[in-house]
């Protein structure tokens, strides 16, 4: 059976996890005024922080169209792929999942599997590489689903922004105590629900003890057995700070595996530039499910 596997520019897969697992990335579209840029097509980066700084403007994205996915969709019917696993942003932040939930059923020539990641970044792109590796194992698409929802219910996520305006504006915080939050000038740490919406955790004085935090939640996890967790820090555009993030988390959970993710416009549209955080799971490369 010929399966294809989807994503996400939010997912930030480097070019060499792509080109090895062969990925499909659909680009997601950040939005400055009249302007619109395809994610890691026409914008990076560096044009980014550019735009934030110098046009006076707040950015915004717009989600994935159909028709792009549906391209996407005659590109493998032609090239008579049998399944197709669509891993993307959760449906917390954006309804594209739901949207093409919907569409799916319409599509007769290829099965579409899509899958809400309740998630980004890291979170999203490790069930991304864990579909990879199941598909070169020889598992069909059914057969890969209960391992991506296994993972899903394994990852979390804590992050810390210095600013909630951009998350208010955009209207990806669900408690509204953002507000007094940003008064207050807290260090507020937030995650995502169940339901992969974006919720405040925790309101903190300092950088540091929202660090401390955050060494709390992995201990709740990570204390049942720290060498079965992958430990992603994600960032934006502060190197030193995710790099003291990692160093004293590395130092706490020595047995853990870790990796970085550096968050591109789309979320950082959302988020503001100076985030960091840390995303944790079950390990994609040693996860097993009961059969």
């Amino acid at each position: 059976m010929k399966i294809a596997i989807v994503t996400d520019s939010s997912a930030y897969l480097s070019d060499q996890q792509v080109r090895e697992n062969d990925i499909i990335v659909v680009p997601i579209t950040v939005i400055f005024g009249q302007e619109t840029f395809l994610e890691n097509i026409d914008i990076d980066d560096q044009l980014f922080h550019e735009k934030l700084q110098t046009s006076g403007l707040m950015p915004s994205t717009t989600q994935i169209t159909l028709g792009q996915m549906q391209e996407v969709f005659d590109k493998l019917i032609a090239e008579n792929y049998d399944e197709v696993i669509c891993i993307h942003l959760s449906s917390g932040i954006t309804s594209f999942i739901e949207n093409l939930t919907e569409y799916a059923k319409g599509i007769t020539e290829i099965n579409v599997l899509p899958f809400d990641s309740r998630m980004t970044s890291q979170g999203e792109a490790n069930m991304v590489l864990l579909a990879a590796k199941l598909r070169r194992e020889g598992k069909t698409g059914t057969e890969i689903i209960p391992y991506l929802k296994h993972l899903r219910e394994t990852t979390k996520v804590d992050f810390m922004v210095d600013n909630l305006s951009f998350l208010m504006r955009s209207g990806r915080i669900t408690n509204r105590s953002a507000i007094m939050g940003n008064l207050l000038r807290i260090k507020p740490i937030l995650d995502m629900d169940e339901k992969g919406r974006i919720v405040i955790q925790s309101k903190e004085r300092t950088r540091k003890r929202a660090l401390q935090k955050v060494l709390d939640n992995l201990h709740s996890d990570l204390d049942r057995g720290e060498d079965e967790y992958r430990v992603s820090i994600i960032y934006g555009v502060d190197h030193d700070l995710s790099a003291k993030w990692e160093e004293t988390i590395q130092q706490e959970f020595p047995a853990a595996k870790f990796e970085s993710n550096q968050l591109g416009p789309v979320i950082m549209s959302h988020t503001g530039e100076e985030i960091v955080g840390v995303i944790w799971g079950k390990d994609w490369e040693k996860i097993k499910i009961d059969e």
